[in-house]
């Protein structure tokens, strides 16, 4: 059988007594390395666990799958997901690959940053379309995730920013060359995503238009949610600009109408509690 197991936001203790039981028996056991991190490395899990993991990056997972799967008709094979195992699309793909060869599969679920962000006291069913927030380069520079902020923002509703991570990522120059040298890897800040977020303002007032978004729109950032460290901070987008939240993962919710308990619950973690006084 073919396990995804969700081992949650913060550190190895997080997986459930069902999924370590799980892990305990699987013949091979396999740590999806790409969409998340936790807050401890592989060695801490592997103590913990009793077990040897076999990383698997983007590129095992999408294109290779075939050697996760590998016997998993005869044998058990489990798949550790970051949070909950279908938190990213890519997961979808490797339970139907499964199906196809016969393989049975189990989930088994877990914490994910989709619901723990309820930890900075906005109620979850006022968020609308969750939003990635991608690295811009010097000739990338991607605005679509803005249009969906807008739109959530028209509805009155919360949007909350998945920020980009770049793990096993080749530079243009090495990738035209074919040499498998790695990039080291990024985690995208709360800081940085505001700075872009101000950018795309500003191009959309010089296109004429008043964006729903502004610098004094009400934000969240939040850091290694689930964590014993776990940061956040409320204030104006303009304000995120300069949020202390530490080191990663990082994400980031652009507020739409507040109810006044959701008001209450932000100014524990705010910059400057004078913005919700009003």
């Amino acid at each position: 059988m073919l396990y995804l197991i969700g081992l949650g936001l913060g550190d190895a203790k997080d997986i459930t007594v069902k999924g370590l039981e799980v892990v305990q028996q699987c013949s091979r056991v396999y740590l999806e390395a790409y969409t998340s991190i936790l807050t401890v490395g592989k060695e801490a899990l592997e103590e913990f666990y009793g077990k040897e993991l076999i990383l698997a990056d983007r590129e095992t997972v999408e294109q290779n799958a075939d050697t996760v799967l590998k016997d998993a008709h005869q044998c058990d094979v489990a798949f550790l997901v970051v949070g909950d195992p279908f938190g990213a699309t890519t997961h979808s793909d490797l339970v139907l690959r499964a199906v196809k060869l016969g393989i049975p599969y189990r989930v088994i679920h877990n914490a994910s940053i989709l619901n723990a962000v309820g930890c900075c006291g906005l109620q979850l069913y006022s968020f609308g379309e969750t939003v990635s927030i991608v690295f811009w380069t010097d000739t990338w520079k991607p605005e679509s995730f803005f249009d969906k902020i807008t739109k959530n923002k028209k509805n009155g509703m919360h949007t909350l920013c998945l920020l980009d991570i770049k793990v096993k990522e080749q530079s243009l120059e090495n990738l035209m060359r074919g040499k498998k040298i790695y990039e080291p890897p990024r985690y995208m800040r709360v800081n940085e995503a505001a700075e872009q977020l101000l950018a795309i303002v500003q191009n959309r007032r010089q296109e004429g238009e008043e964006p729903e978004v502004t610098e004094d729109t009400v934000c969240v950032g939040l850091a290694r949610v689930g964590a014993v460290d776990q940061k956040i901070a409320s204030g104006t987008l303009q304000e995120m600009i300069t949020a202390e939240l530490g080191g990663p993962l990082h994400s980031m919710i652009i507020t739409g109408i507040l109810h006044p308990l959701e008001i209450e619950m932000l100014k524990l973690f705010a910059v400057n509690k004078v913005i919700f006084e009003n």
